[in-house]
């Protein structure tokens, strides 16, 4: 079972706030990539029962998780970057901005950062400004879905409009972010031995899941309430016969549409 021992090795007289972040949804062919951010402290209570990284839970047992892990964190949140800023700045700047969106949506900054993984895109030495800037062309989610910042005690298994700045770049606490400027700790499967990154991992995986479940309606063609925008053969064949769509991650190596027809509309 994950515990806060990696957590309490960072906190001092400097560092009283750590956020474990983890991500969801990096491999995926459609939809956003997210990030979650669980806060914790010193005197925090007992790990959750059951928490483990959610790869490691099914879906029911992911989802019973939520509301015990946001009575238990010091606060969280689950930030959002879409299809079309991951093809516009690349994936990692899209995790980057993503992970400061969650940040912003917190009510008060964090000291430090624990980083699931051996790559610190928090940090890096790269403006994502330009990024931040609020882009509709794909036009999505405008139907009322989340692709913004999702704020603290806002991440529910069945709720696609947990996000009231949809596009917005900052968050509840009004803080704009174009960089994170406190210390940031990467650990390798910290999702799976560090209770902040495992409860992570959990909010942004069952925000994300809802959110593409919530798109199927939109697009049942490709399954996304099965798949959730990963590239399984059933997808990627729904690709091919019905084209992407404007969800779908255009500078990736996608099945063109075999009869070279326009791009996918939402259905209705």
């Amino acid at each position: 079972m994950p515990t806060l021992d990696a957590e309490r090795s960072m906190m001092g007289r400097s560092c009283r706030r750590v956020a474990g972040l983890d991500e969801v949804g990096r491999g995926a062919l459609a939809g956003p990539v997210s990030v979650g951010a669980v806060v914790v402290t010193q005197h925090l209570g007992p790990v959750p029962d059951g928490l483990k990284d959610s790869k490691l839970l099914s879906a029911a047992a992911r989802v019973a998780l939520v509301g015990p892990i946001r009575a238990w964190a010091v606060e969280c949140a689950v930030g959002h970057a879409t299809a079309a800023e991951i093809d516009r700045i690349g994936i990692m700047r899209a995790l980057r901005l993503a992970a400061l969106r969650a940040l912003a949506a917190l009510s008060a900054p964090v000291d430090a950062v624990l980083l699931d993984g051996n790559v610190d895109y928090l940090s890096a030495n790269y403006s994502v400004a330009q990024a931040m800037v609020v882009d509709r062309s794909a036009g999505l989610f405008e139907a009322g879905g989340v692709d913004g910042v999702s704020g603290s005690g806002t991440v529910c298994p069945n709720d696609s409009d947990d996000a009231a700045g949809v596009f917005a770049a900052s968050g509840a606490n009004g803080v704009i972010l174009d960089s994170f400027h406190g210390s940031v700790v990467t650990r390798i499967k910290a999702d799976r031995d560090c209770a902040s990154v495992a409860a992570a991992s959990v909010l942004a995986k069952v925000a994300r899941d809802a959110l593409m479940v919530d798109l199927h309606g939109r697009y049942a063609h490709f399954g996304w309430a099965g798949n959730k925008g990963y590239g399984t053969a059933e997808h990627l064949a729904a690709i091919a016969r019905h084209g992407p769509c404007e969800l779908h991650r255009r500078s990736w190596s996608l099945p063109a549409r075999a009869d070279g027809a326009a791009p996918t509309s939402p259905a209705g």
